[in-house]
């Protein structure tokens, strides 16, 4: 039996999201260790602050959220935390997804919490939906499937009218940010015939990660590719990353594809491009303003679109939940979440 198990004191977890898929694991975690599971029932940050303020969570040592809590408590930034720190006794936060922009990661460092993230476990089912939307972006499917639909197969002349597309093959492959996604992007890109594949990272790989890709400069990426692959995480740095002055250094009839966080592109500098041909498609799981998206953006022809469904498995959705409680049970064995965010490892 763990030490945690031993304990009189059960550690309380406030977790907020349904449990789709991971029950057998929470139910594991309530046998072998000492937790006790409480959930909120707010349904806006008033409400959930005004159930903090009232001591109903005063013994919370732990918060499980997943990305659709952001309903029920706004962003957990700083004066979430500070809120948190004062009617709680918080160590650890565990974020169910890889991307955690809705967290502030600074802040949890600043006051002693510790933030945890799925960073792997979203790697595959991402670069699939990577690779839809980049050949159907190269290809005008977004467009030919509406044709299709609104029965103009044998109206618009072939294919429906749709605009001839372009294939892979011999096409410069630039991915924006080699981390785990962005490597199954690279690797699933290669069969498709890319002249060359190119990244760009804060830092180079080592060569076995680089798996025969090419690092460059930021501005490099930007001049050589055809087709730009964007896999950075959001963070106030990479916000509208991809803007007028950045579109400008880009290849005429790029195509752009974005997986990772809708605010890494600012929307009204990509509409005029997309218009004007600068940027001759873009395939995209995720906007600006989700899930208000702008309807001008995605009602584009040249534009191929889905509802941030890139983790949308029932394999990866588990596996995400699983990994939820291993850095649960890790920071119970260990005093440590098993997948600490990047801005806080030097300091837990």
């Amino acid at each position: 039996m763990t030490t945690s198990a031993a304990s009189t004191k059960p550690t309380t977890i406030l977790r907020f999201g349904p449990i789709g898929f991971a029950q057998e694991a929470w139910s594991n975690l309530s046998k072998n260790y000492n937790v006790k599971i409480v959930e909120s029932e707010a349904t806006g940050r008033e409400e959930f602050l005004k159930e903090l303020r009232s001591g109903k969570y005063k013994d919370v040592d732990y918060i499980t959220r997943t990305f659709e809590s952001v309903k029920q408590t706004g962003l957990v930034d700083k004066e979430l935390l500070t809120e948190l720190t004062k009617n709680t006794q918080l160590k650890a936060i565990s974020h169910n997804g890889a991307g955690y922009d809705q967290v502030d990661a600074v802040a949890c460092g600043d006051l002693n919490i510790q933030l945890s993230n799925v960073p792997s476990a979203v790697d595959d089912a991402t670069a699939d939906t990577n690779i839809y939307l980049m050949i159907g972006a190269l290809r005008n499917f977004g467009d030919s499937q509406l044709r299709i639909q609104k029965g103009l197969w044998n109206k618009g002349g072939k294919c429906g009218g749709t605009a001839i597309g372009h294939d892979p093959e011999h096409k410069v492959l630039g991915i924006l940010g080699m981390g785990g996604i962005g490597r199954a992007v690279r690797d699933r890109a290669k069969p498709f015939g890319f002249s060359k594949i190119i990244y760009y990272n804060r830092r180079q790989l080592s060569a076995e990660l680089e798996g025969g890709a090419e690092y460059v400069s930021f501005d490099d990426l930007l001049a050589q590719s055809d087709v730009i692959s964007i896999n950075i995480p959001l963070n106030p740095n990479t916000k509208h990353t991809i803007n007028a002055e950045t579109i400008a250094k880009m290849k005429d009839g790029v195509c752009i594809v974005n997986t990772a966080r809708g605010p890494i592109i600012d929307e009204s500098a990509l509409i005029p491009a997309l218009k004007s041909g600068k940027v001759s498609s873009f395939g995209a799981d995720v906007f600006e303003n989700e899930p208000n998206v702008n309807m001008e953006l995605i009602q584009l022809p040249n534009v191929i679109s889905l509802p941030h469904m890139g983790t949308h498995t029932v394999e990866t959705m588990k596996e995400m939940e699983e990994v939820v409680v291993s850095n649960v049970s890790n920071y119970l064995d260990t005093g440590k979440v098993k997948f600490i965010v990047p801005e806080l490892k030097s300091k837990f």
